[in-house]
């Protein structure tokens, strides 16, 4: 069963999902921010199918999320690199890891990668900041507001959203 489009929806979530389409392609993506960069590679790193990884590469490079390289011309052999588009993906993918280490979605109950500041060592975490003072906001102070895109529909939920006292 083929799963329903959602191209045309007025939403970025939604436009972003049909982009990358699966969890076979968030875990490329997290093998292509980690370095790897071979067909081999993903192979041996998630067990996907070849039909499956060869569909989704085409799909990432379609949606200039990856540029691909011919390394050897007997046999043909492609790597794949993160396109400006796709390094942008990295905070996607350290969101989801960070949520799956507070809640152990692994089940092994310890984080597998952790992310640190090179010269202090010390643990990074992802965050809002304000663009303006450089500063993190706290989720509390956050408020959504309708954006130049905003249809009635977008600013109906948004209204339905303040006043029922949420920010």
């Amino acid at each position: 069963m083929r799963a329903k489009s959602f191209a045309g929806m007025r939403c970025s979530v939604a436009g972003a999902l049909e982009m990358i389409g699966d969890r076979w392609t968030l875990l490329l993506l997290r093998d292509l921010g980690l370095g790897l960069s071979r067909y081999d590679e993903f192979q041996a790193s998630t067990g996907i199918p070849n039909t499956t990884l060869s569909m989704r590469l085409k799909g990432l490079e379609q949606n200039g999320i990856v540029e691909r390289t011919r390394y050897q011309e007997r046999p043909p052999r492609d790597a794949y690199r993160l396109t400006e588009k796709g390094r942008d993906l990295w905070t996607v993918i350290t969101a989801l890891r960070e949520w799956g280490d507070r809640w152990d979605a692994s089940g092994y109950g310890a984080p597998t990668i952790e992310v640190v500041d090179r010269d202090s060592g010390r643990e990074l975490r992802l965050a809002l900041v304000d663009p303006q003072t450089g500063q993190a906001v706290a989720q509390d102070r956050v408020k959504y507001r309708p954006g130049p895109g905003a249809d009635g529909e977008v600013n109906a939920l948004l209204e339905r959203r303040a006043a029922e006292g949420a920010s």
